[in-house]
């Protein structure tokens, strides 16, 4: 399900951390109306380790300059599936193949997925340059 409505001004800082690092497949859930520990889930992969674990710091240090800083973040250093809780939202940045096997997407199926204008402008500013398939957003 994805919707045109626009997206929580709120989401913009944690989207341009997460774009600042390049991760792929990048998706924005809304799961406001499926449960209530959290608004948003903020899914994104890495594709190695080092990636994971550079996309989840470079998060918590970004965020930080913004007077954001997580509930809690588990599995940083791993760099297999880092969570960030910043309450209302939930960020998973996942190693590819971890990715595809927890299939949160799948899971949450019925969640509204929905762009960002931070999300637009990264996605007009590639298609304006080479195209890079490996630097999508879902």
């Amino acid at each position: 399900m994805n919707s045109s409505d626009p997206a929580d001004p709120t989401l913009e800082p944690f989207i341009e951390a997460i774009l600042a690092r390049k991760a792929h497949r990048l998706v924005v859930l809304d799961v406001s109306e499926l449960t209530s520990f959290a608004d948003y889930f903020v899914i994104c992969s890495g594709r190695s380790n080092r990636q994971v674990t550079a996309i989840a710091e470079h998060l918590k240090r970004s965020l930080k300059k913004q007077a954001l800083t997580p509930i809690s973040a588990d599995g940083i250093r791993e760099g297999q599936w880092a969570l960030l809780d910043y309450g209302n939202v939930i960020i998973h940045v996942f190693y590819e193949s971890m990715r595809d096997f927890y299939d949160l997407e799948g899971l949450w199926s019925d969640a509204v997925r929905i762009r960002t204008a931070a999300m637009e402008a990264y996605e007009a500013e590639a298609l304006s340059g080479p195209v890079d398939e490996e630097y999508h957003i879902e």
